[in-house]
């Protein structure tokens, strides 16, 4: 039998290769971004009582409505937008899912996807298996800030959609007004589409305001958000997220979603539902993660990597320049083997391979695994 790729150039994740790397050598694992403490108690109880309460057949294909609505009021104290939770909110199977779909649905063959690199690695491929053509902008350390008048020279007829990351992972930076103005421009008086990923909403630093689509009525009406629980609430295994879009292109996404997933686990959409009644349960994760920032930034102080600038997510990007110049895939692995810290070489979130020497460590971890972790890293 002979088969045919359709992504013959697509190698395993870097994520998978890493974590597994840092569990052959036990090392401390700070290259996936998944947190290695626990969900908070009240939640996972709510989680348990909807499933001895008997909530465990199929959810409805858009998502449970009570948590559809709690979405909806969420994002109107957040945000000033006016959802309707019938017709613009889709649960989905965490915001992978939510982007898989929005792009299967919307991006035809021959389409052009503006993409800005470093990119989160399912953004390029899930564009290719729908036939559409990847235009990647480069993002220049060390602020990685978007040039919108390269933007603006990069638009042809065949552009559909432009695709952002706000706060931007792996680079740690966060979109200001100016770049939603500067994107209003653009897009104004065209048929390009805004995928607006977002999983990191509540994870801005220093008194800044994460700059949501949602905030912008007239980028809204051609956009796509999409977010994430399990970011929000420490649980990346429950793969729970959604996508807010206008109704006409929430109906198209929809027809994706029902064949792709569905619908995802309905007793943990009741609890979760539940959960964002208390909304302290996620305005204090700013001041949480900012903490775990400085702690792991303070504790690294005395290691010779160079740390770029966090504006937001719970990852950390540093130069390695003053250590090696080993490329940054050799680099991780060695650091890994030799160290026993797992981190992410950046080169593999761009689409050529781009190597500055800089590598992605997540802090989203446990105080003890943070410090043990510089501690290796002191020579």
């Amino acid at each position: 039998m002979q088969l045919r790729s359709k992504l013959p150039h697509i190698p395993t994740t870097i994520f998978t290769v890493m974590s597994r790397l840092a569990a052959e050598c036990g090392a401390i694992n700070l290259s996936q971004g998944s947190p290695d403490f626990e969900v908070d108690q009240e939640l996972k109880d709510l989680v348990n009582h909807y499933v001895q309460a008997g909530y465990n057949q199929y959810a409805p294909m858009t998502g449970v409505k009570a948590l559809r609505e709690a979405i909806a009021a969420k994002k109107q104290r957040l945000y000033g937008c006016h959802l309707d939770p019938d017709t613009e909110i889709t649960v989905t199977n965490g915001a992978t899912e939510a982007i898989f779909s929005a792009i299967s649905s919307l991006v035809h063959p021959g389409d052009e996807v503006i993409v800005f690199e470093p990119a989160y690695d399912n953004y390029v491929p899930t564009i290719r298996l729908n036939g559409g053509v990847v235009i990647p902008l480069r993002l220049k350390s060390p602020d990685y800030r978007i040039d919108w008048d390269e933007v603006r020279s990069s638009l042809s007829p065949s552009t559909r959609m432009i695709m952002i990351n706000t706060p931007h992972n792996p680079s740690g930076t966060s979109l200001r007004p100016e770049d939603m103005a500067a994107l209003q421009e653009i897009v104004a008086d065209s048929n390009i589409l805004i995928l607006s990923d977002e999983v990191y909403q509540h994870l801005v630093y220093d008194g800044r305001q994460h700059e949501s689509i949602l905030r912008y009525p007239e980028l809204y009406r051609r956009a796509i958000v999409t977010m994430s629980f399990g970011k929000t609430f420490h649980a990346t295994g429950w793969r729970a997220g959604y996508a807010i879009a206008p109704p006409e292109i929430t109906a198209e996404i929809r027809k994706v979603h029902q064949f792709n997933t569905f619908s995802i686990n309905r007793p943990l959409q009741h609890a979760l539902a539940d959960y964002l009644a208390e909304p302290a349960h996620y305005l204090s994760l700013p001041g949480f993660f900012q903490r775990k920032r400085d702690l792991f930034l303070s504790a690294m102080a005395g290691t010779p990597f160079e740390f770029l600038d966090c504006a937001g997510t719970y990852f950390a990007l540093a130069s390695y320049q003053r250590i090696s110049e080993k490329g940054d895939q050799e680099f991780a692995r060695w650091l890994t083997r030799e160290k026993g810290v797992a981190v992410i070489p950046i080169s593999s979130f761009y689409t050529d391979g781009t190597d500055e020497r800089i590598v992605r460590f997540c802090f989203a971890k446990t105080d003890e695994a943070l410090l043990a972790a510089a501690e290796k890293l002191r020579w």
